[in-house]
């Protein structure tokens, strides 16, 4: 699962923009832009997500639970709540 706020963290970190990203992904902008407006955990049908979290993963991004390990070696950020 992803989040919204990791979304556009994700986003942030790879200095691109709702439009860059929708492109990466092969999604439409608007979908995007959706899911970054959503409140919390992402909803959306499973296609789209797997693409996005694929994309992100492809650009170097590593997707981080709440409560989990990083596994990764580069820079990253976590939520303490």
């Amino acid at each position: 699962m992803i989040s919204a706020a990791q979304l556009r963290a994700a986003r942030a970190l790879l200095g691109i923009d709702q439009r860059k990203l929708a492109e990466m992904a092969g999604l439409s902008l608007p979908t995007i832009q959706r899911m970054e407006t959503s409140d919390g955990v992402i909803r959306g049908n499973v296609d789209s997500l797997t693409k996005l979290v694929s994309a992100l993963s492809a650009a170097g991004i590593e997707l981080i639970g709440e409560g989990a390990p990083s596994t990764g070696s580069g820079r990253g950020v976590r939520l303490i709540a």
